[in-house]
């Protein structure tokens, strides 16, 4: 989409111009808040977007630069800046070239005086193309009075992107849904994972079977755990032990870093890697393994995707 094309200048251009109103409809939503923490400023903030509106409807870089002080800047979400009116003008330019017929929205959420003739105003634009593409920041405007008009010293955007929803944050381990099997010499362990009913998490269950006899069963619930900016992952084994393990991409597949508790109270570690080598097959590898202050043996397993049932032919046939 053309909205995710974040280069430098477009990101600047649209940065000045996206506090002001709808170019279909010349006003500037001012939010209660706003308007009663200062009424007279609120107006006169408003009455500032709506000139811009105008400007903006026209495709007038030169109008809209104006809207500024002299020596006014804009400063982008990177911390790019763009200083004085020719330059301002000139990404006007160059956006109106890039996006014609674009609108834009805004809302002042809050305006308040700093003294004599300076003023901050909050608030929340967004900027919709021809072609449907939408982009919301949040800003501050550090305004300057001259006369009886309000132009721009200072202008800043902040994101204001909605937060990747946690299901948006498995995505990269959605290959692991279906069921799964390993065979070794000890035994079969068979794996299914699915999605929660919410979609906000992954659920594994294995069960181990020995020689036709269940060997144990262990339940795994895998999430993004948003203080630390990582996947995580929660193991309870139906013999009363438990883990936690803290994910992180590799090169190829994912590490993850365990801390256990058995069920006598001891506690150990590991070291576990899994490699997808198709979308059939993974392997799974455990190392650094310690119980109890005792190392273990690392182990190795590669896993297959169940394949499916053969289909029920209908009877006579």
């Amino acid at each position: 989409m053309v909205m995710e094309q974040r280069t430098t200048w477009w990101r600047a251009a649209v940065t000045a111009a996206c506090w002001m109103a709808l170019a279909t409809a010349p006003e500037v939503r001012v939010s209660a808040h706003a308007a009663d923490a200062d009424a007279a400023l609120a107006t006169a903030l408003a009455a500032e977007g709506q000139a811009t509106v105008k400007a903006f409807g026209a495709g007038d870089a030169t109008a809209l630069a104006a809207m500024f002080l002299e020596t006014g800047e804009v400063v982008d979400e990177d911390g790019g800046v763009v200083a004085g009116r020719p330059a301002i003008a000139d990404l006007f330019g160059r956006f109106f070239a890039r996006f014609p017929q674009a609108t834009l929205a805004m809302e002042i959420v809050s305006a308040r005086s700093l003294g004599a003739g300076l003023a901050v105003e909050e608030g929340v634009r967004r900027i919709t193309t021809a072609d449907g593409a939408a982009a919301q920041m949040r800003y501050v405007a550090v305004r300057s009075k001259q006369g009886e008009r309000w132009p721009i010293a200072s202008y800043r955007e902040f994101a204001d992107d909605p937060l990747p929803t946690p299901r948006e944050m498995l995505s990269s381990l959605e290959w692991l849904v279906g069921e799964w099997v390993d065979e070794s010499g000890e035994g079969q362990t068979t794996i299914r994972y699915d999605w929660t009913a919410d979609g906000n998490f992954l659920v594994g269950e294995y069960d181990l079977t020995v020689r036709g006899v269940s060997g144990g069963r262990s339940v795994q619930r895998i999430g993004f755990d948003p203080v630390q900016g990582v996947l995580r992952s929660w193991t309870f084994d139906s013999d009363g032990g438990f883990s936690e393990g803290e994910w992180s991409a590799s090169e190829d597949g994912w590490l993850i870093r365990s801390q256990a508790t058995m069920p006598d109270g001891s506690t150990g570690r590991a070291t576990v890697t899994i490699t997808p080598r198709d979308t059939d097959h993974f392997v799974v590898e455990s190392t650094d393994r310690c119980v109890a202050g005792v190392a273990e043996q690392d182990f190795r397993m590669v896993v297959a995707r169940k394949p499916p049932l053969p289909a029920v032919q209908p009877a006579g046939k």
